[in-house]
Order: structure tokens, then C-alpha cells, then sequence
């Protein structure tokens, strides 16, 4: 199972810059269109937190010729759904229709990327959304935010790196409208954006439809990425939050791996090892941590913030976390870490192992890609971020060339002087 099937990639750019990624499968009466543009949470300017996050809530809230929130009623109408997200380096708008409602959701998507409603009471609103998003999902639950939050700022120091993308209240309080517009003009011109369509389509008339809507949005600067470089650690780095919700205490250990599109060959070892350390019950650390030692009552390994290693540029965090009995001290855990680490440096892999891994893996990948659905999000976040939406498919048989001397070779470098650690205090009801 080392590779996966070749689907066929037509690419255009119109006068505008923009990059078209058209990958046809006429299997299913269905099509997926995403666009996304080249701007994340590391793009926002110093006291704009969370403002990425938030224009992406702002591009809902209708456009030149569609009214508030009928993007989303016409797609659904359709009998379609829609929806976006923000990353690190990216955000992202997607469809995903009956073939027949094509047309449609490329007017829609044309439409907001020339003239989003960018108003007062827009921006009022959307903030209060963010706001209250915010204290669901981070200030009032139990370990919201960690360590996607809290770990970043142990582990980096720059502002692209290290500052709370999900955004500070007194940041998005402050965010006017020229705000708001000054960032449209700048990361939303047609040239920082990849529209990539898939299923059910064809080639020519697809193309046509494209310069149609697409093509009369005037061509603006494109803006450059921001500097995201900063030195790797040389010495451990050490910090604790409290989490008065939290039953029980964490720590999560981060260390920067290798340069995920410059360096690929070199950072797969690394995907191939968080699969060794944490997934499934004959994983390292579920047999050690949680069944040997009781030592965790939960664990995870894994490469990004989000858990997708092939979603952001460099630089990139591999984190290992726990959640662990009150009773077991942080270091005790981290120390079992370390030698789960070492046993991986020192005697590689067990026998079959990394056969076993390698087959979840690519399975993972072949079902990720297999619908409609996954491919075209797939496919647009590997050509903005490695420039090759082929990626998809080369992927299962470049891991599955990853040798055991190449895991354990990447485990020797998960050293203590390299990682952040960052403790959990837990201050709620056991």
C-alpha cells in the first residue's frame, strides 16, 4: 500500500494572478471549490490579534451583489454546504455542491473576493462573535487553548510564531474598518489566493466559467510573507499556566523538526515517529505512559497546531502532551518521555512496526483523499503552501520510504535542550 491513485491536475492563472487548480473526476455528480487565500494567523500585524480569524467571519457577512449571510443560504439551497477556517498560513472558503450548482458557488466566491461588505456594523457584530467563540471554546472549557495557544509563545519568540492567533479582546475591540479594508486590499488580491475545483467537471467549460467571474477582479499587489525565521532553542525553556477548570494536570513538550517544504525528505521521518510515539494501543507512549506506568491518563504525539503536518510552512512543532494523574509529578512523566525517545534512537523499531505504522498512515491519507471533499481541500492547501497539489499522491510513497535508521535518526534529535515544556496547573473539581 505505498501509493496512492493519480488523479489528473489541470492548472491556469488568470491576468489577475490568480492560481486555478482544476482536478476532474466525474465519478459523482458533484463538485468541491475552495479557495484559499495566502494569509493566516502569522500574517496579522502586531496589535491586530485574531484578526485573521476574524476577517474570515467577516467574509460571510455578504458582498457586493449578495446579501448578509445569503452565501450560505444559496449554497444550501442547492443542496450544498459551505463553510472556512483559519490557519497558520492560510484561510480557507469552500463548497461543496451538486455539479449542477457549479456556476453558482463561483459567482458567490468571485463576489466576495472582489467587494466584501466591509461596514461598521459588519465588524461590530462579527467581533462579538469571535469574542463569544472565544470563551466557549477557550476561556470557559477545560484545557481551551492548550498547548495550540499557550505552547507557542514557551517555545518562539517572534510575533508571527508566538502571539494568540484566536486574538486578545482589547485587540479586537480596537479593529476599525480601515482595519478591515487596509487588510483586504493587502492579503485578499486575486494573486495571493489558489481557487482549486474538483469532481465533476470539464476542463474547457470549467475554464471558461472561471475567467468569467474571476477574471474582471482587478490584479492588486501581492503582498510579501511574513518573516516567520527565528533560531532554534539551545537550552530548555520552561513555563506553567493554571487552568482552574482543568480535573487533572497536562504538560505539553514541543521541539522544531525540519522545514516541512524545503526540507520534506527530511521532516517525514518526523510524521512517521509521531505515528510511532502516540496512534493507537501498540503505539510507544499509550503502552508506556497510560497501560505500564499509569503515569498519563491520556496522551498525543503530532506535527502542527492543528495535527495535520503538511498544512504550514516553517516553522514547524512537533508536540508530545499529557494529561496525567495529580499524583504523578511533571517530571517523572517527562522523564518516561525522554527514555521512550532514546529506545527509539538507540534500538530503532520492533519488528513489523514500521510496516504497521506505515499502513495506518497511508490509510489515513487514501481516506482522507478519497472523497470529493478531501481532495479538493487537500489539494488547494498543498499547492499554496508546497506549491504541488500533486503532493496527494506522492505522498504514501514517500513515507513508505522512510526507513527505521531514518525514525530513529529523527528520534536522537528530540533532545532537552531543544524543547519547550510547558505544565498544566489543575485547579478544578477531580
Amino acid at each position: 500500500m505505498s501509493a496512492a491513485p493519480s488523479y489528473p491536475i489541470e492548472r491556469l492563472t488568470l491576468d489577475n494572478g490568480l492560481r486555478v487548480v482544476l482536478a476532474p473526476d466525474r465519478q459523482a455528480a458533484v463538485v468541491g471549490v475552495a479557495v484559499y487565500y495566502d494569509v493566516g494567523m502569522r500574517s496579522e500585524p502586531e496589535g491586530r490579534t485574531g484578526f485573521a480569524h476574524l476577517f474570515e467571519h467577516l467574509m460571510f457577512q455578504g458582498s457586493e451583489n449578495v446579501e448578509k449571510m445569503a452565501h450560505m443560504r444559496h449554497v444550501q439551497s442547492a443542496g450544498g454546504v459551505v463553510n472556512g477556517s483559519t490557519r497558520r498560513d492560510y484561510t480557507n472558503y469552500h463548497e461543496f455542491l451538486p455539479s449542477n450548482a457549479l456556476e453558482r458557488a463561483l459567482y458567490l466566491e468571485a463576489d466576495r473576493m472582489r467587494s466584501p461588505r466591509i461596514t461598521a456594523e459588519n465588524l461590530a457584530n462579527q467581533i462579538s462573535v469571535v469574542k463569544e467563540e472565544i470563551r466557549v471554546n477557550v476561556l470557559n472549557q477545560p484545557y481551551g487553548g492548550f498547548p495550540w495557544l499557550s505552547l507557542p509563545p514557551v517555545l518562539f519568540d517572534t510575533f508571527p510564531n508566538a502571539h494568540n492567533g484566536y486574538g486578545d479582546f482589547v485587540d479586537l475591540d480596537s479593529a476599525t474598518v480601515a482595519d478591515a479594508t487596509a487588510f483586504f486590499d493587502r492579503y485578499y488580491a486575486p494573486g495571493n489566493a489558489v481557487l482549486c475545483l474538483c469532481g465533476d467537471l470539464a476542463i474547457e467549460s470549467t475554464a471558461d466559467l472561471v475567467e468569467r467571474y474571476f477574471g474582471p477582479i482587478s490584479r492588486r499587489p501581492t503582498p510579501p510573507r511574513p518573516d516567520a525565521g527565528e533560531p532554534d532553542l539551545t537550552s530548555e525553556r520552561r513555563q506553567s499556566t493554571v487552568d482552574s477548570l482543568a480535573p487533572a494536570p497536562a504538560v505539553a513538550i514541543g521541539w522544531r523538526v525540519p522545514d516541512p517544504v524545503a526540507d520534506l525528505d527530511r521532516y517525514l521521518p518526523y510524521v512517521v515517529l509521531a505515528e510511532v510515539l502516540s496512534e493507537g494501543d501498540a503505539s510507544r507512549l499509550e503502552q508506556r505512559l497510560v497501560r505500564r506506568d499509569q503515569a498519563a491518563l491520556s496522551q498525543a504525539a503530532y506535527l502542527g497546531l492543528f495535527g495535520d503536518p503538511f498544512d504550514s510552512r516553517d516553522p514547524v512543532t512537533l508536540t508530545v502532551q499529557a494529561i496525567h494523574p495529580k499524583q504523578v509529578g511533571v517530571d517523572k512523566l517527562i522523564a518516561a518521555v525522554d527514555e521512550e525517545l532514546d529506545r527509539v534512537a538507540t534500538h530503532g523499531l520492533d519488528d513489523g512496526e514500521l510496516r504497521r505504522v506505515n499502513a495506518r498512515i497511508t490509510t489515513q491519507l487514501l481516506r482522507e483523499a478519497d472523497s470529493v471533499h478531501g481532495r479538493t481541500l487537500q489539494f488547494a492547501a498543498y499547492e499554496l503552501v508546497h506549491q504541488r497539489a500533486e503532493l496527494l499522491a506522492e505522498l504514501p510513497g514517500r513515507l513508505a520510504a522512510v526507513t527505521a535508521a531514518d525514525v530513529a535518526k529523527a528520534a536522537g534529535t528530540l533532545r532537552p535542550e531543544r524543547r519547550a515544556v510547558l505544565e498544566l496547573v489543575a485547579g478544578g473539581a477531580p
